[in-house]
């Protein structure tokens, strides 16, 4: 069978074809930076393989010789595998027995990409039900991923309900052939750019916009790019609705312009996940009034930040800010540090000394981990926020102030309060205004925005050109927990930038924690403690980290579980009754998708 091949350049161009092919069914095949069609008969069988007699010869190596064949019987397809050592997959499902393959449907090989093209067909195939295009995205980036390609997503904004059969329209005749779009809603649409780096997606979206503009009374749009603004279907997708967003009315904007950027008391602080800008939005409102306020997260997500912003947007900003960390003060000095003193109350208290409740007067105290207080501090705190009054240790006499309170922990108050360790009515007291800070692992679009952001200015510090994360970097810097949050964000990034000299940082510069089980530790990576010697007269053995042993349990429970269904993502998720997201983000963090390439 003859192959009739057209170039469309190392990764899209305009040239590459739209809409239905008028001359009969074809092939692309896209491998790297090439692209090549092959014309289908009605009837026949089209082989896929590396060997001589493979009608679409595949250059990459783990396809088989013969891998799989596109059997065409009166104009209809199925796609089989020929029993390949690495599997096919269709649609990002791996082929079991023969398939139905139909006009737009994308078979993957290794790297090699074949997309089917039918001509005339019934209905519309690239305008997709959003269930299949979120599965398309999430195959795409998976392919992306595993093949360091790019890939993109583009969400507009109609600006009305009613254009929704004359998009429909539009789009059929301006997507290229790997492109697909599908309706969030009648006024929302999603469009998936395979291969589509930033410029190709700058490009592609500024043609969209052209063509919506005679069916759409004023569309924005959107453009989120694999991996940079997302290594996943979620993120990528969230990352382009909130370009949108932030798009004026005719335009299209990137996922990098909907980072906001707070200076605020001479610090950065970075909002890219729409979580946290709702969270902002409430600490905005509430600066405007002089409630006490709760701030509750886990250790290093942001609660200072938050306390600042409170201070920073409130009219008390002209005034100090005043810090104590209760659970950094020993007990027996936090009434005095909190109340002051006055000379001979104690030993040692040579002068007399005002506290930080004197000090913020006019402005605000920020009380970090109050949930660590003693129930004698407990009840002095909320007499002064009921009264605005307060008495130094070793006085009678009571003390105007003007402060207004704001608390953190990362304690449940509510847990404290029934185990009796914490005031019940200081906890309402604080609590009528409380803002919850979700964790950096729930917020993902900030982890690549964060790191920039630090990357950028650990740089700057040391003189030294940028860096970047590569694609294998980025993947595990959005699939680690990050127990320690913002904080420990922080700290790993300003190490990479102190230890690494190359420019693009590969996973084999990150530290061990972030590193999937079983891979080599980083060249720069300091030397691990030696064990503890056990104590005299106590047992010699050791024992692993808890932590190190659970890792290495599920990481054998999910390399068993692919094995046990031919590699099958979704159905090696169902059996460990895990989320296929999770369970992804989890394969791909151990290691074991690139084993299974």
């Amino acid at each position: 069978m003859s192959e009739a091949t057209a170039s469309y350049g190392p990764t899209r161009t305009d040239d590459a074809p739209r809409g239905v092919d008028e001359g009969g069914s074809y092939l692309l095949v896209v491998q790297g930076s090439s692209s090549s069609m092959l014309h289908l008969p009605r009837s026949g069988v089209v082989l896929l393989g590396r060997g001589p007699r493979a009608d679409v010869r595949l250059r990459n190596t783990s396809a088989s010789r013969e891998h799989a064949k596109v059997v065409l019987l009166d104009g209809r397809a199925q796609l089989v595998d020929l029993g390949s050592r690495n599997g096919t997959l269709l649609n990002g499902v791996r082929v079991e027995g023969a398939r139905p393959l139909g006009s737009g449907d994308v078979v993957s090989i290794g790297d090699a990409v074949v997309v089917m093209r039918c001509a005339r067909p019934a209905k519309s195939r690239q305008v997709l039900d959003i269930a299949e295009l979120r599965r398309r995205i999430e195959a795409e980036i998976d392919r992306s991923l595993r093949h360091d390609r790019p890939a993109a997503v583009i969400a507009v904004q109609l600006g009305s309900a009613s254009a929704r059969v004359a998009v429909a329209g539009a789009l059929e005749r301006e997507l290229a052939v790997t492109d697909f779009a599908g309706f969030e809603a009648d006024d929302r649409l999603l469009v998936l750019l395979p291969e589509a780096d930033a410029a190709a997606a700058d490009d592609a979206v500024q043609r969209l916009m052209d063509v919506l503009h005679a069916v759409a009374p004023a569309p924005k749009a959107g453009v989120a790019t694999a991996p940079a603004d997302g290594c996943d279907a979620d993120t990528l997708v969230a990352s382009a609705r909130a370009a949108a967003e932030v798009a004026k009315p005719g335009q299209a904007a990137t996922a990098a312009e909907a980072v906001t950027t707070l200076e605020l008391g001479g610090q950065r602080t970075v909002l890219a996940d729409a979580a946290m800008v709702r969270v902002f939005d409430l600490i905005r409102r509430l600066a405007a009034t002089d409630l006490p306020v709760l701030v509750t997260g886990e250790t290093g997500s942001g609660k200072e930040s938050a306390a600042r912003a409170l201070h920073e947007w409130s009219p008390r900003a002209k005034r100090p800010l005043v810090t104590l960390n209760c659970a950094a003060v020993p007990e027996s000095l936090v009434e005095s540090e909190l109340f002051g003193y006055e000379r001979g109350a104690f030993s040692g208290a040579v002068a007399s000394k005002p506290g930080l409740l004197e000090h913020g007067s006019g402005g605000t105290v920020f009380l970090d981990e109050i949930g660590d207080l003693s129930a004698s501090a407990q009840a002095k705190i909320l007499r002064a926020i009921e009264t605005r009054r307060i008495v130094r240790l070793g006085d009678v006499r009571e003390r105007e102030i003007d402060i207004r309170l704001v608390a953190a922990t990362h304690k449940d108050l509510q847990a404290e309060v029934k185990a009796g360790r914490f005031r019940q009515d200081l906890y309402y007291r604080l609590g009528a205004a409380t803002v919850i800070l979700p964790p950096l692992r729930e917020r993902p679009r900030e982890i690549l925005a964060l790191s920039r952001a630090f990357l950028a200015d650990a740089c700057a510090r040391a003189g030294r050109e940028e860096m970047a994360l590569s694609t294998e970097a980025t993947e595990l810097f959005t699939s680690y927990g990050w127990p320690g949050n913002v904080r420990e964000l922080k700290n790993v990034v300003e190490y990479i930038a102190a230890t690494v000299g190359t420019r693009i940082i590969e996973r084999r510069h990150l530290p061990a924690a972030l590193a999937p089980q079983g891979s080599p530790l980083p060249e720069s990576a300091p030397p691990a403690a030696a064990p503890a010697a056990p104590p005299a007269g106590g047992p010699g053995r050791t024992f692993r980290p808890l932590a190190e042993e659970v890792r290495e349990l599920e990481r054998t429970r999910i390399a068993e579980a692919l094995a046990a269904v031919g590699g099958v993502q979704t159905r090696a998720a169902e059996a460990l009754s895990m989320p296929l997201r999770t369970f992804v983000l989890k394969m791909n963090r151990y290691g074991l998708a690139k084993r299974r390439r």
